[in-house]
């Protein structure tokens, strides 16, 4: 890795949570552990049930986490941005990962192996301390999206899912906020454990109203407010 790209690479990974705290001395021993790797749109950086060797973060592009059902059926459990980690369980003893991690976009990530991690665990107690929050918080989000999906009606579980995905990847466009990566009314069904066709008929209906507006992987909010007047149930429908 050239000094420039390191450099600007060690920079970066200060903003990461796993590594929040830590001195630049510690930044750049982390840095010069990893190996960088790339992913085309539609390439994975691992399968559900590959040996967990690797621990990632992604530095550029999209990462869907997706996971399969006893039926066949697929679930997006998470989508992963720039910062931030995923793929860590060899480094807490899984010897297989329980998810793929799929590029939806061309994609960069950090990647140590998952020796290298452990060994940061126990020499950086602020690396240690940073990964007990990020399992923390991931926790919170399995429950409160578990609550969510038994006891909210699928309306506000679509409309929580789109508004997640314009507060990570939002951009301003001439329409409104628009999801500044891929997403497919499929990736929204799986992400709320509902149907393709629940999905469909609601962004329709959202589209008829003025709400929305949405293509092949192309999601739109022309109106937040609404979005999130559903999202919260603060109106009739």
């Amino acid at each position: 890795m050239a000094v420039e790209q390191a450099a600007e690479t060690t920079q970066r990974l200060a903003n990461v949570p796993l590594f929040h705290g830590l001195q630049q001395a510690a930044l750049t021993r982390a840095v010069g552990l990893a190996r960088s790797k790339a992913v085309r749109g539609g390439g994975f950086f691992f399968h559900e049930g590959d040996r967990a060797e690797g621990f990632f973060v992604l530095t550029s592009g999209r990462v869907k986490m997706t996971q399969l059902t006893p039926e066949g059926h697929q679930v997006v459990l998470r989508l992963v941005g720039p910062g931030e980690p995923f793929g860590g369980v060899g480094a807490f003893g899984d010897p297989t990962y329980p998810v793929s991690a799929e590029a939806v976009q061309p994609s960069v990530a950090l990647v140590w192996t998952s020796t290298v991690l452990r060994r940061l665990l126990e020499t950086e107690p602020m690396v240690a301390v940073n990964a007990l929050h990020i399992v923390a918080g991931r926790l919170h989000d399995v429950e409160c999206r578990y609550r969510q999906a038994m006891t909210e009606r699928v309306e506000r579980r679509v409309a929580r899912a789109i508004l997640r995905l314009v507060h990570d990847a939002g951009r301003r466009v001439d329409a409104g906020v628009e999801v500044a990566f891929p997403v497919s009314r499929q990736d929204i069904a799986e992400m709320t454990g509902t149907t393709l066709y629940t999905v469909s008929r609601l962004l329709s209906a959202w589209e008829e109203r003025g709400i929305v507006r949405s293509g092949r992987q192309r999601i739109v909010l022309i109106k937040p407010h609404a979005v999130v007047a559903i999202a919260e149930d603060l109106v009739e429908r």
